[in-house]
């Protein structure tokens, strides 16, 4: 399983990251500090922002995880060195998240967003990169999660992900009948990101997001040029007050049957 190595965009991002590398590091519940994102896998720019999951070692407590993290934003609004990292652009953030390394089903809700299910274990396991080493609680984590989850779980994860998918995509025509078109249009949307949800359950392959990075994952990573070249005109709609929307309902209906036959 590879370990990836973090990569800084400036030497902005490197120092700031280092603040935060040195004040967790000497947290005792802190199992591993973890970049994130883009950061994590060598993509970064110099407008990207700085994203770390600090994992906590088993046990720490609720009440502890909300200390760590005030006390983290009273620091980091004093230091100097984070506030030249946020000054160098309007769209450079640090955003750090608390994280304890339970990943808990989420319950099936029918037409709301895709869950994040996949998308967490891909960001914060899969591919974090450890600002120092590897902590003995993310290896293991690493070891029960990758090289993707157990079988009896994906099937189970597939199942519901197709029939939100097609839950969604039978719901839009009665909004395009009512002419309620953007409403139509948002629903497309969630239903596009429930198909890659699956498709990538259907390949056994962590995303790390829904709504980005999707030339680089469908085309790249699960090696999917011509696919990825059917998914753009599912979302681009020249008239959205017309029935052209049931157009695209249709198509993604295609492709998801397509993906049934896998």
């Amino acid at each position: 399983m590879v370990v990836f190595k973090p990569g800084f965009p400036t030497k902005l991002h490197q120092g700031a990251a280092n603040i935060v590398g040195e004040y967790f590091s000497k947290l005792p519940v802190v199992d591993t500090v973890l970049v994130v994102n883009s950061c994590a896998r060598g993509q970064a720019v110099p407008e990207s922002d700085l994203d770390f999951a600090i994992l906590v070692k088993p046990g720490t407590t609720a009440c502890e995880r909300a200390d760590i993290e005030a006390g983290w934003i009273t620091y980091s609004h004093a230091d100097s060195t984070i506030a030249e990292y946020r000054k160098q652009s309007k769209f450079c953030h640090l955003h750090l998240d608390i994280i304890d390394g339970n990943y808990n089903l989420p319950v099936f809700e029918e037409g709301v967003a895709a869950d994040s299910f996949e998308i967490e274990i891909g960001n914060q396991v899969c591919y974090a990169a450890p600002l120092y080493h590897a902590g003995p609680f993310f290896t293991e984590l690493r070891n029960k999660w990758l090289p993707y989850y157990h079988e009896e779980l994906r099937l189970q994860r597939l199942a519901i992900v197709k029939e939100a998918c097609e839950y969604d995509l039978d719901h839009i025509p009665f909004f395009v009948k009512r002419g309620l078109h953007f409403q139509a249009f948002d629903i497309l949307c969630k239903a596009f990101q429930k198909y890659l949800q699956a498709l990538f359950i259907v390949n056994k392959t962590y995303p790390i997001a829904y709504n980005k990075w999707i030339k680089e994952q469908v085309a790249n990573w699960l090696n999917k040029p011509a696919l990825y070249a059917k998914l753009p005109p599912v979302l681009s709609v020249c008239n959205i007050e017309s029935d052209e929307i049931n157009g695209k309902v249709k198509m993604l209906k295609d492709l998801l049957y397509d993906l049934n036959n896998k």
